[in-house]
């Protein structure tokens, strides 16, 4: 055979071959830069997510309930602002949660959230029924005031934590972080607390400007709820919004990174004093 046609045969044998490879690694890698089509009908957009409270797909012409008419005005909002679909879908997952996103498209978003930001996804995971004498996951978030807060920087110190609904859950969750924010128990040089929301920050300067009572809590925000997912407190009997919310949960952290108490409280109570009792305990 001509040594030409020999090398032709050969390179599109070769350049076959790579079209191969590429298109079995698009098919078995995660998708984050193209999560929806562009050109797929908006439908299409609003199908990828659940009602965080009915658990229903969403529908424009069968609203389930406030919660999904909220969330598909949301979408609508973002769409129109110019956001393209695969933004608007970050935009969704990071205000309404992961587990807000249908479970076929749940890890693409995932990655796509965890590229944006790591450290809201911690590498470590506990079982709330199982957390105690286990090393807190560390995480970094940021707070109310600007700043990045990473939890492995309070070592030294004993940290509380509470893990609430925010914004929706006036006024039981609104008077525990008042509480904590406005007891000197609760900022020492011995101990600190913060309560860590799934909500947006801008909607949170809006209610402190409005509540001044709040203007002590430090608040950090979990809007992917990648913390509260690692911390196990998303489907707990306090959560009135099972897999997609907190409830009313609490842990105290001692100096050396270890949780040594837990606390579910379904009852949403102010429990500034047993927490103070406890944080006594540590010695």
């Amino acid at each position: 055979m001509n040594k030409k046609i020999i090398a032709i045969v050969v390179a599109a044998v070769l350049i076959g071959g790579v079209f191969v490879f590429l298109g079995m690694r698009e098919e078995t890698m995660p998708v984050t830069g193209n999560i929806i089509l562009e050109s797929a009908p908006v439908d299409d957009l609003y199908s990828m997510f659940l009602c965080p409270c009915c658990g229903e797909v969403l529908d424009k012409e069968n609203i389930c309930c406030g919660m999904a008419e909220e969330m598909i005005k949301f979408i609508d909002s973002q769409l129109a602002s110019g956001l393209s679909k695969n933004k608007v879908v970050i935009k969704a997952a990071e205000k309404y949660g992961m587990n807000s996103v249908i479970e076929s498209k749940r890890s693409a978003v995932r990655e796509a959230l965890a590229s944006q930001n790591p450290s809201a996804f911690p590498t470590s995971k506990i079982s709330f029924r199982q957390a105690a004498g286990k090393t807190a996951p560390d995480f970094e978030l940021g707070s109310i005031s600007g700043e990045t807060v990473k939890l492995s920087d309070y070592r030294g110190k004993n940290v509380v934590l509470f893990f609430n609904e925010g914004s929706m859950c006036y006024p039981a969750c609104w008077d525990q972080m008042a509480a904590l924010g406005n007891d000197a128990r609760f900022d020492t040089d011995d101990t600190i607390a913060f309560s860590v929301l799934v909500d947006q920050k801008t909607e949170w300067e809006q209610i402190v400007r409005e509540v001044p009572k709040l203007a002590k809590a430090k608040i950090l925000f979990d809007s992917t709820r990648g913390v509260s997912s690692a911390y196990d407190v998303l489907s707990l009997q306090s959560s009135m919004h099972p897999g997609n919310f907190p409830g009313h949960t609490f842990f105290i952290i001692d100096r050396e990174g270890i949780i040594r108490y837990t606390l579910d409280d379904p009852s949403m109570a102010i429990r500034n004093d047993l927490l103070a009792s406890q944080l006594g305990n540590l010695g």
